[in-house]
């Protein structure tokens, strides 16, 4: 190659795994191509101006802009509502705006994907440091472990039947840090008709980080309630510094804004400071970003399982969302494929990353994340706990080519360190 040293043996089979994916590439275009313009149509129909992008400041009435960019988002998500606010900190911060804003004293809330990603068991109080969680405030939490690793919805249904106090029923989309595959907007459909089989007047809510525009449908369009995800992550489309965004029923989304700001302003406060444009833009370029890092995903999948790796999903699965695991099978192998793809990234390339102890983690983790926005990660990064079996959780790409070379270099570290045998 041109810019790189890549070992040649390494380089051919790189180009087969290319000639595998062709086929993958095709329908990723399609679904990037109806997202887009699905986007575009919105942005006509809401007839979106310079005039939205001025910034206001102190209380935020009557930001136009902002007021705007919600009912947008709505739209493209095929919700009655939305909150898109760049004070939302992180996807963990949405959700957690859902469950308090929710879930009252006595009421329950029912895991039905098995475990919720780490971040979350402080919040829900399911861990030794919870104080000010869900458990504190008297709601309850009850959880359905899934079933050969896919949700199990006889067992759903069971515990619904089996506990009224259940008001919400959860539902992670991606696997987080879990070899259970993400789940499809059919799957998410399937949990939704089981549900509302016994229950119709459980709200429904799924975490939808990782999964927005990786299909034509999202999951609020079939039958879900209330939805939560990131801005540093699709739906910012590599441009959205930061932020959050939740979106579903208007009457869910109002209770949700009493709790982000207060009781009674709810929405109307909040001012935008000048982040509108990137929030604009970010969503109209997060359909064409999102197919650029379905791209890497598979391309990762195919070189790997070439390789010698597990890796789910499979180059030729149906995808769910921008992450692709690869079973390392060793801390070391781990460490050298994470360090490796931050090689190989636009910003600190030359930082090593080590495995050290993040924030809401049970185990040690290690990151590549050589991102121009702090921990976006839709732009490429690497990530995975230091425990069996020593899987990197690999996401993003802001486009293709760069994104290859991130997951070709993880390889080739690997083999420079005596981990890859070719």
């Amino acid at each position: 190659m041109a810019f790189f040293k890549i070992d040649p043996t390494l380089e051919a089979i790189s180009q087969e795994a290319l000639l595998q994916a062709q086929t993958t590439f095709a329908h990723i275009d399609e679904v990037t191509e109806y997202n887009q313009q699905k986007v575009l149509a919105a942005f006509i129909r809401h007839n979106i101006s310079e005039s939205h992008f001025v910034p206001t400041t102190g209380y935020g009435y009557g930001d136009r802009g902002r007021d705007t960019l919600d009912k947008l988002f709505a739209d493209v998500m095929g919700a009655e509502d939305a909150l898109v606010r760049h004070s939302i900190v992180s996807g963990t911060h949405a959700i957690t705006i859902a469950l308090f804003g929710i879930l009252r004293p006595g009421d329950t809330l029912l895991a039905a994907t098995g475990a919720p990603y780490d971040t979350l068991h402080t919040v829900i109080g399911i861990s030794e440091k919870s104080d000010g969680s869900l458990a504190d405030f008297g709601v309850k939490y009850r959880e359905v472990p899934l079933k050969n690793e896919r949700p199990d919805l006889d067992g759903i249904v069971a515990a619904l039947e089996a506990d009224p106090s259940i008001k919400m029923v959860h539902i992670q989309r991606s696997r987080g840090y879990d070899p259970r595959p993400s789940l499809s907007v059919a799957d998410i459909r399937r949990i939704v008709e089981a549900v509302r089989s016994k229950r119709p007047d459980a709200v429904i809510f799924t975490d939808n980080c990782y999964g927005e525009f990786v299909e034509k449908t999202e999951p609020t369009e079939v039958g879900v309630d209330l939805m939560a995800g990131s801005l540093i992550k699709n739906a910012g489309g590599g441009i959205a510094e930061n932020g959050g965004y939740l979106c579903g029923r208007a009457d869910l989304v109002e209770q949700c804004a009493f709790r982000m700001t207060t009781p009674g302003l709810g929405r109307e406060v909040g001012a935008s400071l000048g982040h509108n444009r990137t929030l604009y833009m970010g969503l109209f370029h997060a359909p064409h970003v999102v197919g650029e890092a379905v791209k890497t995903a598979v391309y990762a999948a195919a070189l790997f399982e070439r390789l010698g790796y597990a890796v789910s999903p499979t180059a030729d699965e149906q995808r769910a969302d921008i992450i692709q695991v690869v079973k390392l099978g060793t801390p070391e192998g781990l460490v050298a494929f994470c360090q490796g793809m931050q090689s190989g990234a636009p910003i600190d390339a030359f930082v090593k990353p080590e495995p050290w102890d993040m924030p809401g983690y049970d185990h040690p983790v290690v990151m590549a994340a050589g991102a121009f926005t702090a921990g976006a990660s839709i732009e490429l990064s690497a990530d995975g706990p230091l425990r069996e079996p020593y899987a990197a959780y690999m996401q993003g790409g802001l486009n293709f080519h760069s994104g290859k070379m991130g997951v070709l270099l993880a390889a080739q570290a690997m083999l420079d360190q005596g981990i890859l045998q070719l």
